[in-house]
């Protein structure tokens, strides 16, 4: 069984959906959790269930996006807890739109919380990460970052360019004893992919060879096993969870 025991990570976007699986996963393997996300409701409601669990945690607010809350929210978890050993770039969004109708607006905003912001996040955490020669780092990306997607041109660049960041930041700091790997999810349970409709479900089954979609716990699954000690010898990898949908 992987054992976080002792470790801090920070988890982005951990209000609600995929983020949440992976910081209680977290709390259940032992480690103390960082939750940050736009929406309050949802940081008090997974600090909740956290300390429910018999573990530490604390919420903090902050836009991925807005590198002045990106500063206080790392000021923040130093001021709790010595060293941040994990870091998750969850935070997303999707502004779904056609290349001939998408604004420039929807493009900038997806932009800027996908891909800006775990700049942001991992630029301040990892001065942390290199002081104490210790840290993984795990991107939550997308399968549509490898394959594509029709109306998403927004997303996928974000999700794409987010690979190609993963693998600079390994590459970077690596000497360091610093992993930085990726996760990309595909047609996942989520309360994003809850608005589709019949016909987009169907459509995305069909694709998938093991006939279901999955659930946010297998992709928390992965991104346990590559903050753990058993991967450190992993970097700079993306591992698809979706059921097979890409196999390239």
């Amino acid at each position: 069984m992987v054992s976080l025991t002792n470790r801090v990570a920070v988890v982005t976007g951990s209000g609600r959906g995929i983020g949440k699986a992976i910081a209680l996963k977290f709390a259940h393997a032992g480690a103390s959790i960082v939750v940050t996300d736009t929406d309050s409701a949802g940081i008090e409601q997974t600090v909740r269930e956290i300390e429910t669990l018999g573990k530490k945690a604390v919420g903090v607010k902050c836009n991925v996006a807005n590198a002045a809350e990106v500063d206080e929210l790392t000021g923040k978890v130093q001021e709790v807890y010595p060293t941040i050993d994990i870091l998750v770039n969850n935070a997303g969004i999707t502004r779904d739109n056609l290349l001939i109708r998408m604004g420039e607006e929807e493009w900038d905003l997806v932009l800027d919380v996908n891909l800006k912001g775990p700049f942001l996040v991992t630029k301040g955490i990892a001065r942390i990460m290199m002081k104490q020669r210790y840290g993984r780092i795990i991107n939550v990306s997308s399968v549509v970052g490898l394959m594509g997607n029709a109306g998403q041109a927004n997303y996928a660049s974000s999700k794409g360019g987010l690979i190609a960041f993963t693998r600079s930041v390994a590459k970077e700091l690596g000497s360091r004893n610093i992993t930085c790997n990726a996760v990309a999810p595909g047609f996942i349970e989520t309360p994003m992919t809850e608005k589709l409709n019949d016909e987009v479900r169907e459509g995305y089954l069909k694709s998938i060879p093991l006939k279901r979609m999955g659930i946010s716990e297998d992709v928390a699954n992965a991104v346990l096993f590559l903050s753990s000690d058993e991967a450190g010898y992993i970097t700079g990898q993306v591992i698809s969870v979706d059921g097979g949908l890409f196999m390239g």
